[in-house]
């Protein structure tokens, strides 16, 4: 069976669920749209850094949202082809491509199904936060990584470290599993912008310890070339965070001792 038969039901509540969230995001000074129409870039220093040059490099881009981070690659140099399951994001996506002037190709399906949609390989893979939580199988994830890198390409992977989804809402006690013990069903108020605060939004997850990342890419092919873990988000999206330094948010009450992000890079020999 599929994976995505398998998790048919759980795709279609998140499907649903990112195209709830994408009117209320378009709409967020979170994202600020107007500003990033104006020219402003959504990278942050993490993902910049090891990206490098971009000019002329042909990137893949997965689970993209409403596109601002494939554009801000593409007016980077880039040729951008990104992928999103949820139809209202690509549709917004499309829109805001549009409207910068940028050539970015969107295309709306499950990562799981993309090579029903896509073949071709790229220079580079990227992939940025809050993305493998809505993913039940890491392996078959690691495998289409591969099959989309030429020979010498490269995986650009920056994700919040899975610390940060062991906690309750509140980050007050630890309440989940560090490992992927299966899905995990939510039901929440709002969602991690502004615009929306009094909304329920139900989605399904699943928590990857660094362990299954790790060995999954191995096992696909790729050479792990650099790891790093950082002591900042540059997301003011969790409780009690203050912003330590421009752009760098921390816990109020821990300073530099929890790690937020992590980030990978892994070549395709």
């Amino acid at each position: 069976m599929k994976l995505t038969e398998q998790y048919e039901a759980h795709f279609a509540t998140n499907r649903e669920s990112w195209n709830q969230r994408t009117a209320v995001h378009l709409a967020s000074s979170f994202y600020n749209n107007q500003a990033f129409i104006a020219g402003k870039s959504s990278l942050n220093s993490p993902e910049l850094a090891l990206l490098g040059d971009l000019n002329g490099r042909r990137i893949l881009h997965l689970q993209c949202h409403f596109g601002q981070d494939s554009i801000s690659l593409a007016r980077l140099g880039a040729q951008v082809t990104a992928v999103d399951l949820s139809p209202d994001a690509i549709k917004a996506a499309r829109g805001l491509n549009e409207q910068c002037g940028q050539s970015v190709r969107f295309i709306e399906c499950n990562v799981y199904d993309l090579r029903q949609h896509l073949q071709e390989q790229f220079d580079t893979v990227f992939i940025s936060y809050g993305t493998i939580t809505w993913l039940p199988d890491l392996n078959e994830w690691a495998r289409i990584i591969a099959e989309y890198l030429r020979p010498g390409g490269q995986l650009v992977f920056v994700e919040f470290h899975p610390l940060c989804w062991i906690y309750d809402n509140d980050f007050q006690k630890i309440t989940y599993s560090y490992f992927n013990e299966g899905p995990l069903h939510f039901t929440d108020k709002g969602s991690y912008t502004d615009g929306a605060e009094e909304e329920d939004f139900t989605y399904v997850a699943w928590n990857q310890p660094l362990s299954d990342v790790l060995t999954a890419l191995l096992q696909a092919g790729l050479q792990l070339q650099t790891f790093q873990e950082y002591d900042y988000t540059p997301y003011d999206v969790f409780p009690d965070l203050v912003e330590a330094e421009p752009g760098k948010y921390r816990f109020r009450s821990l300073e530099r001792k929890f790690p937020f992000l992590y980030s990978l890079t892994a070549l395709k020999p």
